[in-house]
């Protein structure tokens, strides 16, 4: 069965310096080493997973300080691995105004990017903050998609304040208010949701333009009423994404086979879904 990973960072030495202040905590938070690969590691590990993998650049440049992982660079690494990098997402900052905005333009029309992901609880902005709609008419008129980080993140926490950062930017209520306010504009809500997983499925399911894939969370601890939901009333908005490297493949497969969800639903969240509303 065809696998396509909506949620995957590079994993190299580029992409650890972007986290700044946040690597140890990083690797508490998901008990295991969070150090860099080479490029050709994290490739072996794609293909050894049978993924097909959209990278995922990273820009916490206005809030951290540290250098992005820039729309450029995702670019290169897919150019250069186009059997298992099938595509990339850019990474934009919202407060980075005009420069945003050109850079937008840049990485659909030059680089041929599908979209932008948004991380709000490190950008500390919420997708419904009226300041940022031109930044979104303008991705929307591009044709691009955007794929949204909903919930927590493992980034700040249990570190004093969380270094700041609010997890009520990622609230789901903004996806809601952003669907409504772009209806033509393709929205991936990133991760499971917690702790607003109804209110999650409550948009997902209402909201035709929004679609939601379940990266970061091992499958035996989504929640039960999700894990039904994702084989009945959920099925055509589900994808797979696994926020690589934050839990090993062979894991995250195996507990998604253990869920015991027929081959057809299956098909679906594994690639269907993504290639039906991505095109891919």
């Amino acid at each position: 069965m065809r696998i396509i990973d909506l949620h995957c960072y590079p994993g190299t030495q580029e992409w650890i310096l972007c986290q700044g202040p946040y690597v140890d905590a990083l690797a508490k938070y998901w008990n295991r080493g969070w150090t860099a690969k080479t490029e050709d590691e994290v490739i072996r590990e794609f293909t050894d997973a049978g993924v097909e993998a959209l990278l995922v650049a990273l820009d916490l440049e206005t809030t951290i300080k540290t250098p992005p992982v820039t729309n450029e660079y995702v670019h290169a690494m897919w150019k250069r691995h186009p059997k298992r990098v099938i595509q990339a997402w850019g990474a934009l900052e919202p407060a980075k105004g005009e420069v945003a905005m050109a850079q937008a333009k840049k990485a659909v029309r030059e680089l041929g990017l599908i979209g932008f992901h948004f991380h709000p609880i490190m950008q500390h902005f919420a997708a419904n903050d009226r300041r940022y709609y031109p930044l979104f008419e303008l991705i929307a008129s591009l044709g691009a998609a955007v794929m949204i980080d909903v919930g927590t993140t493992g980034m700040g926490a249990g570190m004093p304040g969380g270094m700041g950062a609010r997890i009520r930017h990622a609230h789901p209520s903004a996806i809601d208010d952003l669907a409504a306010d772009f209806p033509k504009l393709k929205i991936i809500m990133a991760h499971p949701g917690w702790p607003w997983v109804d209110e999650t499925t409550a948009v997902a399911l209402h909201k035709g333009n929004v679609y939601w894939e379940m990266s970061g969370w091992a499958p035996k601890y989504f929640p039960a009423q999700l894990k039904v939901d994702m084989r009945t009333r959920l099925q055509d908005k589900i994808m797979f994404g696994s926020d690589y490297p934050s839990l090993p493949y062979a894991r995250i497969l195996k507990e998604w086979q253990e869920l015991g969800y027929p081959d057809a639903v299956m098909e679906k969240i594994f690639h269907g879904n993504a290639e039906r509303v991505l095109g891919l």
